[in-house]
């Protein structure tokens, strides 16, 4: 019996994907929203006894988004299905994972609760902000990791690759540039940064050298883009010749595609974690590898009890 897979509002382009790569249809279910705007959910399929996934994503109205998917978790688990997954690939309030300040909250935790308390048996995301969100479930977590799509894209699409340096832009990320500097066979350089606020940069200080190189700046998020393109400018600064940004979520708020119109960068690459499409539109530079290969993979995968850790090295071809 192949899965039952139902998409929330967020994302449904997403999930249309990761269903032809399964080679099924997208489940039907109703979702509206009252005249006060309160969610309403109605699955038009039977999910009795069925292994249910649900596509949702934490972009745009990343709240309403929250709640629709708790509430399609409950409906499900009121219609008596044997598991729920919650195939999130960009995990809300993954950004609030400690308590970095006296009386803040950690609304990562927050949510993780909600997602349990709603019903979810088994949650799949992509590239937590950090690692450690997996340790605020009770249930299992598959975090898994564009890493693989992004070397592919770095092979075929960038130009003198062998010679090129990975970069972070912060010290946070330097696990994760050093793993792709390593499979890459390439060198890798770190920008430290000294914060006034949040989403505010008062300093930079480059570590290694990039003279004459292509510079690629590896994140896993794009939110502002103020960090990044003050990074492209001080890469340029230090002497790099091209530099190209990869980031897993583009969340592109606020002024980010002004600033990126207006930045240094040759390319800046995303995933569709999140809908790019009108961002492209705006932006020229922006480009998207697309990972519904990935998640259809997990789902599959997940479904037939076989073992998800595959995809950490490797991009599903199918």
């Amino acid at each position: 019996m192949a899965p039952t897979v139902f998409s929330g509002s967020s994302h449904p382009d997403l999930s249309k994907k990761i269903c032809e790569r399964l080679q099924q249809e997208v489940a039907k279910a109703t979702l509206k929203k009252f005249s006060n705007k309160e969610t309403s959910v109605e699955l038009q399929e039977s999910v009795r006894g069925k292994d249910v996934y649900l596509v949702q994503t934490a972009a745009g109205e990343v709240n309403d988004h929250l709640i629709e998917l708790l509430i399609m978790i409950a409906a499900c688990k009121t219609a008596s299905s044997s598991r729920i997954t919650a195939v999130i690939p960009t995990f809300p309030y993954a950004r609030q994972d400690k308590k970095d300040k006296s009386r803040a909250p950690i609304s990562a935790k927050l949510v993780a609760n909600m997602l349990t308390t709603a019903g979810a048996d088994h949650i799949i995301t992509m590239d937590l902000h950090a690692s450690q969100i997996q340790g605020f479930f009770d249930i299992p977590v598959d975090n898994l990791y564009a890493e693989p799509a992004i070397l592919k894209f770095i092979k075929e699409s960038i130009p003198d690759w062998q010679t090129s340096i990975v970069v972070s832009p912060d010290a946070g990320g330097a696990k994760r540039v050093t793993s792709i500097a390593d499979r890459l066979n390439v060198d890798f350089a770190l920008i430290h940064k000294e914060r006034k606020r949040a989403n505010e940069v008062e300093k930079m200080t480059l570590v290694g050298s990039v003279e004459g190189k292509v510079a690629i700046l590896v994140d896993d998020m794009a939110d502002t883009c103020g960090t990044i393109c003050m990074a492209a400018d001080k890469l340029v600064e230090a002497g790099a010749e091209k530099v190209y940004a990869f980031c897993v979520h583009g969340v592109f708020s606020g002024p980010a595609l002004t600033r990126l119109n207006a930045s240094k960068f040759e390319a800046v690459v995303v995933t569709n974690t999140m809908p790019q499409e009108e961002n492209m539109k705006m932006c020229s530079k922006i480009q998207c590898i697309d990972i519904s290969m990935i998640l259809a993979e997990a789902i599959r995968r997940t479904h037939n009890g076989e073992s998800v850790s595959y995809l950490f090295s490797h991009v599903p071809i199918c």
